[in-house]
């Protein structure tokens, strides 16, 4: 087992779980509670990175974040570096990739919250914000939970966008899925399926909880 890979796989995970946490609850508020007609528009844009290739998501992000795109050169100014080929590289990239894996549980859950509820919290003078934290929140905890244990899981296997935005640099862009990619180009099948064999149990933890995690909120 490359343990290097591994510490870099969940260091990814984690973060991206984090980010995805702050960014994707008002994300979702805002898509379940709003009737914008526009709405279709920003969920079609949260939801392409689901159909499109990793490969191609990683390329436009490549060469917007590279030396040569207005973007790259801004954050080189600012922060002295290029994201490309760095852990800030893919960390972007997998946020971008993993937002629809947990907006759209948050959504979900949000949208099922019974919007009396709500009412009654404002009409006895809460804040918005503080029936969100207050209300919202605890009703909707197991679909929020699910976006976050979907988002860390669907980090942990990533490969073409990390690929692509990160190449292969032991110890700080090398995940586990680039470590398994690495072992076969070597003909190491056997580290390559004792890896394999990890991700496959991980995926099968992460998705038996998630199932648990539904049945809770849809008891049948």
């Amino acid at each position: 087992m490359d343990w290097q890979a591994v510490w870099v796989t969940l260091k990814l995970a984690a973060c991206t779980t984090a980010i995805l946490l702050v960014l994707g609850l008002p994300i979702a508020w805002w898509a379940a509670t709003t009737r914008r007609w526009w709405r279709v528009l920003v969920e079609a844009s949260i939801a392409l990175p689901v159909l499109l290739p990793p490969t191609v998501l990683g390329f436009y992000l490549l060469v917007a974040t590279g030396g040569n795109g207005a973007l790259g050169r801004m954050i080189e100014r600012i922060f002295g570096g290029l994201l490309p080929f760095s852990f800030g590289g893919i960390l972007l990239g997998s946020v971008i990739y993993n937002l629809p894996f947990a907006v759209r549980p948050f959504t979900s859950a949000f949208a099922a919250v019974d919007r009396k509820m709500l009412e009654a919290s404002w009409c006895l003078g809460v804040s918005r914000p503080g029936t969100f934290f207050r209300v919202a929140l605890p009703l909707s905890w197991a679909g929020v939970l699910t976006g976050i244990v979907l988002a860390f899981a669907h980090t942990v296997g990533e490969f073409g966008v990390v690929l692509m935005l990160g190449g292969d640099r032991p110890g700080i862009t090398r995940t586990l899925s680039v470590s398994i990619y690495d072992q076969v180009q070597a003909l190491d099948y056997a580290a390559a399926g004792r890896t394999s064999l990890a991700l496959v149990a991980f995926a099968f933890v992460v998705l038996s909880a998630t199932y648990a995690l539904q049945r809770r909120v849809l008891p049948v």
